[in-house]
């Protein structure tokens, strides 16, 4: 136990901790491969997702609302939705996701989609960042039924000082 002040904080050795920050798909395979290993170790893991990955938990079609006219622009160049991320790189008109998903069938690897339902079954937490929910216009509506929590960074860092393993992806 480490104690700062009159905080005492106690780590976990079963805990981790993952801020999702980017919305590619190469990255959130990444992500949620380490979430699910972790939750089958018995690990209790939190995803955080935060700015760009947002998109890994937005739904395709989101439940609209009230947006400024720089949010509904925003809006249009960051469509959500984890079928449309993109690779981080040789992305190459969307020729290197596709070679991706084929490579993956082709050695039977789950499909991001399948990964966010087994992180969940696994007991994974999904919490989405309010703060960019708000600069995004984006509200609860806008985001997959898996996506459980909606919270700020005072909420990420009280489980992370938490946890024995805290990554950024």
């Amino acid at each position: 136990m480490e104690t700062q002040g009159d905080i005492r904080w106690e780590k976990s050795q079963d805990s981790a901790t993952i801020v999702v920050f980017s919305g590619e798909l190469d990255r959130a395979l990444a992500a949620f491969n380490i979430a699910t290993a972790a939750a089958s170790m018995g690990m209790d893991v939190t995803m955080f997702f935060t700015f760009w990955g947002l998109n890994v938990v937005r739904r395709e079609r989101g439940g609209g609302g009230r947006k400024t006219p720089l949010q509904r622009m925003l809006g249009l160049m960051n469509r959500g939705g984890s079928r449309r991320l993109r690779l981080s790189r040789l992305h190459m008109l969307g020729g290197g996701r596709a070679a991706m998903k084929l490579l993956m069938r082709q050695f039977r690897m789950p499909s991001l989609e399948e990964m966010i339902g087994l992180a969940r079954e696994l007991g994974v937490h999904f919490i989405a960042c309010t703060t960019s929910m708000a600069l995004m216009g984006l509200t609860e509506e806008d985001f997959i039924p898996e996506v459980e929590d909606f919270a700020g960074a005072a909420t990420y860092v009280e489980r992370a000082s938490r946890s024995a393993i805290n990554l950024f992806i």
